[in-house]
């Protein structure tokens, strides 16, 4: 029975990457999941096509009301992961020398690193203190020169770039759209000991990140996440190829002969 267990393959856990760029090269938060989920539903939706009312609104040429071809699909598909997971600071907690962040909060600094994925980068401590150091710098330099210099300006607020990995045939670059928390159990501080976590994430497309490169020309964790969903949409295109084999098994077996 011991033999048997040993020779068990390991299991590699899922994990949400984070990705920012407080100094020159991109530094990742990884955020590793506990227990891997015993489900994940995914969604794909495909592009709605729409009516052009340019022509009704002065457009040159065409009649209004004009509707694109239903068969239309200028983009991929956008695609959404759901998935539940649970985290337990009970195992931590087991050798607490080890883990003395566990000891004093529970799992609230694991809770809390999941739900700043939602929040922008800018508006973080680290953030605002960066951009408060050079905004007073670009003062000074201003007052020194004897006029005001005019300020670049300022790009969205955007949140940080976030890998879903879940294994090595699904990398891709995800939006945290929805993130509902269920706390089960409370330390003697109330710090939450256990709690369930319910997380929404949308596939964004390679797509979407070439058009937000006009602001972030020199954010390479933009070049990663790109990088990242070509790589796995080249996978799932493998894939669908390999099927062909299976497709031409099929068809032999229809046959009367």
């Amino acid at each position: 029975m011991g033999e048997g267990y040993g020779r068990s393959p390991k299991l590699l856990k899922g994990a949400l990457v984070q990705f920012s760029s407080p100094l020159l090269v991109p530094v990742p938060n990884i955020i590793i999941f506990q227990y891997n989920p015993e489900s994940l539903t995914r969604s794909l939706t495909s592009y709605t096509p729409r009516e052009d009312r340019g022509a009704g609104e002065g457009g040159a040429g065409g009649a209004a009301g004009q509707k694109e071809s239903e068969t239309s699909q200028p983009f991929d598909p956008t695609e959404t992961f759901t998935l539940n997971l649970l985290v337990d600071a009970t195992d931590a907690l087991e050798v607490p020398e080890a883990h003395p962040v566990a000891v004093v909060t529970g799992v609230a600094d694991r809770l809390a690193a999941m739900e700043m994925l939602l929040y922008p980068a800018g508006d973080s401590l680290l953030g605002g203190l960066l951009g408060s150091a050079s905004a007073s710098v670009g003062g000074a330099g201003a007052s020194i020169g004897g006029a005001a210099a005019t300020a670049p300006p300022e790009p969205p607020k955007k949140v940080p770039i976030v890998l879903f990995v879940w294994g090595p045939g699904r990398i891709v670059p995800v939006r945290i759209k929805s993130l509902n928390v269920e706390e089960l159990q409370y330390n003697q501080l109330l710090y939450p000991h256990r709690a369930k976590v319910s997380i929404s994430l949308q596939v964004v497309t390679s797509d979407v990140l070439a058009n937000e490169k006009w602001w972030a020309k020199e954010r390479p964790e933009y070049d990663i996440a790109r990088f990242a969903y070509d790589f796995t949409r080249g996978q799932k295109e493998a894939l669908a190829l390999a099927n062909v084999a299976n497709t031409v098994d099929s068809i032999l077996g229809m046959l009367p002969f």
